[in-house]
């Protein structure tokens, strides 16, 4: 009796068969069984759309659909189909490495069974299962691996959509998300025990999307923090429910000159009886001028509101980053005393006109 072969070319000697010829043959075999166990192979589908067939040799090792791992390889202009023949059962780790956006099918010589394609676009690796339990139409199986770590692929590609399916998506303190050139678009931030979180909402035609502060405390602000002395600028109309100012209340004493910090403060309340006319200088603060804060065509209101005992003192002037400046008063003319036994409250609206050039709107009102 001769000898037969297993789908994948493995000599089954008949007894008494092969006689001197016997061990260079069982080598072959175990060379064969090696290539199917572990076995890596490159088979190069350059060209345009075309079949590649991938071939077993009986009692020879070598051949391209006896080895576990297969590499496709090599530039195609169209879209390619590599089969491999009916009979053939086993599974395979499938690298497609071609260049060329164009599909790469892996299925049956023959038949209507399932296939797998690898897209245009997946230039990556697949796990398959080749049944050829049905010789009529047997199938190629794609089996899902499961995959829970990709720390060691350092540029991970999406073929499509990321469905984070219910769960939360998790980022190291200062890392978040960063454009196609590789350069910070969004930062994340961690706060430890943190209940308070910003939520996103899309909105159909018609309605505006929403940027609100949630989580489990009640009233909480939302925050907007420009960096250094930056500001936080709407582009287009603005639309405003609530509107609170800062304002710091001081048991000072008007007189002098009194440093009037805008990145301080909107309102500045003096509670303490003025001691003697003042000289109202407004400046960005102690570090920083207006004129750096400003641009031009931009202006500021501010209010300082000083108390008065029966002795009553006013603004006798007016400096912006140290340089005096006339103001255009209310009325159209400046104050030349204070209100006894009341509070003068004091509003200057200033406009940048130019670099280090100002004009200020002033008004004194007396509250009593």
């Amino acid at each position: 009796m001769a000898s037969t072969y297993t789908p994948l070319g493995v000599e089954l000697q008949a007894t008494g068969e092969n006689a001197g010829t016997w061990g260079t043959k069982t080598n072959t075999n175990l060379q064969i069984i090696e290539q199917i166990a572990g076995g890596f192979v490159q088979v190069s589908i350059a060209g345009g759309a075309q079949t590649t067939a991938l071939t077993v040799s009986d009692g020879a090792t070598g051949a391209n659909a006896a080895h576990r791992m297969i590499e496709f390889t090599g530039t195609i202009t169209g879209n390619q189909i590599v089969t491999i023949p009916n009979d053939v059962q086993t599974f395979y780790f499938l690298r497609n490495s071609t260049t060329g956006a164009f599909t790469v099918q892996f299925k049956y010589a023959s038949g209507s069974g399932d296939t797998f394609t690898f897209s245009a676009t997946n230039k990556g690796d697949k796990l398959v299962f080749a049944s050829a339990n049905d010789g009529t139409n047997p199938d190629i199986l794609a089996i899902e691996t499961g995959i829970s770590n990709v720390v060691d692929d350092t540029t991970p590609q999406l073929g499509g959509t990321l469905d984070a399916n219910g769960n939360n998506i998790q980022f190291d303190n200062s890392t978040g998300i960063a454009d196609v050139n590789n350069n910070a678009a969004l930062e994340f931030q961690a706060t430890a025990s943190a209940v308070n979180e910003l939520t996103v909402t899309n909105a159909a035609t018609g309605n505006a999307p929403d940027l609100s502060a949630t989580g489990s405390d009640t009233n909480i602000d939302l925050g907007l923090t420009p960096k250094g002395l930056g500001l936080v600028t709407f582009e287009g109309g603005g639309k405003v429910q609530h509107l609170a100012e800062k304002a710091t209340i001081s048991a000072t004493a008007a007189t002098g000159t009194i440093n009037y910090d805008v990145t301080t403060q909107a309102v500045l309340y003096y509670t303490s009886n003025a001691s003697g006319n003042w000289t109202l200088n407004i400046r960005g603060d102690g570090s920083n001028s207006l004129n750096n804060l400003m641009d031009t065509g931009e202006s500021i209101t501010v209010a300082h509101l000083v108390t008065n005992g029966t002795t009553a003192y006013y603004n006798s002037a007016v400096q912006v980053d140290g340089s005096a400046v006339t103001p255009e008063w209310q009325g159209g003319s400046a104050p030349s005393a204070g209100n006894a036994s009341s509070v003068d409250v004091y509003s200057y609206t200033v406009f940048k006109t130019a670099d280090a050039t100002f004009t200020v709107f002033a008004a004194q009102t007396q509250f009593a």
